[in-house]
This record gives structure tokens, C-alpha cells and sequence, in this order.
């Protein structure tokens, strides 16, 4: 899994949140607590604004996105090598695959909307090493694994239900 203008990373899972001790943890989303100072040899500092999404919370609010210098340094942490430049177009897929993530839930959440027509994401956390039981048949047809996978606990209506979410590198082909 590459972003634009990184060669030969060795990392292949989502850069962002899983890494730091579990102390440092935020529960609800995996992140270690927001850090916006430039990291040690970065060449200029990047926007702290963070975007809000679309994903309705459990307290009632949305998802807040991390900005492109908190993207950044869980990048650093996580072994990866950025570019500053790089971070605008990484920040946008990352929020843009998010989204689109969150639209995919919904679908089947409608199939539930006569008991619940507002689910909220409670929790996510990532869980790169493990693949899904999809991801393992999957694997058995000749495909390639995904390079990230995601838990996302939703509340239904004080119902929590867990949703799988593999990420796949979006190149044609097995």
C-alpha cells in the first residue's frame, strides 16, 4: 500500500492511530491524543484544520477527521516516511475512503431502519494483521489480502453491532 511519492515502505496498514501504547489510547477510535507540532526534521509545518465527516458519532456529534499534520506524525510513528506535499492528497483519500465506508454500512443498516433509522459509530479500531473470514475465502480464489482492515462498532437503536471492513488497494486484478 503506497501513497503517492513513497517508495518502498514497509508498512502496510493504515497509518493512522494503531501504534501508540494503550495508554495512550482514546477507546472510542484507537488515536493516541491529537498532536499538531511539526515533527522533529520536517521541513515546514502542515494545516492543523481538521474536517468534520459526515459519520454521526455516539454522543451526537460527527467524526472528526485528523489534519494533515496529525496524519502526518501517526505516519512518523508508524515507520512510514511522508512528504509534507504528499499529505494534502493522502488526508483526502483517507477522509473520501472513510465516507465511502460509512455509505456502505448504511446500506445494510437499512435494512434494519424499521427498528432503528438512526445508527451511530460508536467505536472503530484497526486490526491490519488479522484478516476477516471474507478476506481468507477470498484468499483461497487467488486473491490478494486487503491491506487494512477496520472493526466498526455500531449502535443501533442500544444495539451494538460490529461491521468487518477490508481495505484493498484500488488496483485492478487479484
Amino acid at each position: 500500500h503506497r501513497y503517492p511519492g513513497m517508495a518502498d515502505q514497509k508498512p502496510s496498514s493504515c497509518p493512522v492511530g494503531f501504534g501508540a501504547g494503550k495508554d495512550d489510547v482514546n477507546a472510542a477510535n484507537q488515536m493516541s491524543a491529537p498532536n499538531q507540532q511539526p515533527a522533529p526534521g520536517q521541513a515546514y509545518p502542515l494545516p492543523q484544520e481538521r474536517a468534520k465527516s459526515s459519520i454521526p458519532s455516539a454522543d451526537g456529534s460527527e467524526w472528526i477527521y485528523p489534519s494533515q499534520q496529525m496524519f502526518y506524525n501517526a505516519m512518523r510513528r508508524k515507520g512510514w516516511e511522508p512528504t509534507e506535499e504528499d499529505m494534502t492528497a493522502v488526508v483526502a483519500i483517507h477522509n473520501a475512503v472513510n465516507e465511502r465506508a460509512w455509505s456502505q454500512v448504511l446500506v445494510w443498516e437499512r435494512l434494519h431502519e424499521r427498528e432503528c433509522d438512526d445508527p451511530r459509530l460508536v467505536r472503530f479500531s484497526g486490526k491490519p494483521g488479522e484478516l476477516t473470514p471474507r478476506a481468507r475465502a477470498m484468499q483461497l480464489f487467488g486473491y490478494n489480502p486487503p491491506f487494512d482492515r477496520h472493526d466498526w462498532v455500531v449502535n443501533r437503536c442500544g444495539e451494538e453491532v460490529t461491521y468487518l471492513i477490508d481495505f484493498y488497494k484500488g488496483e485492478a486484478g487479484r
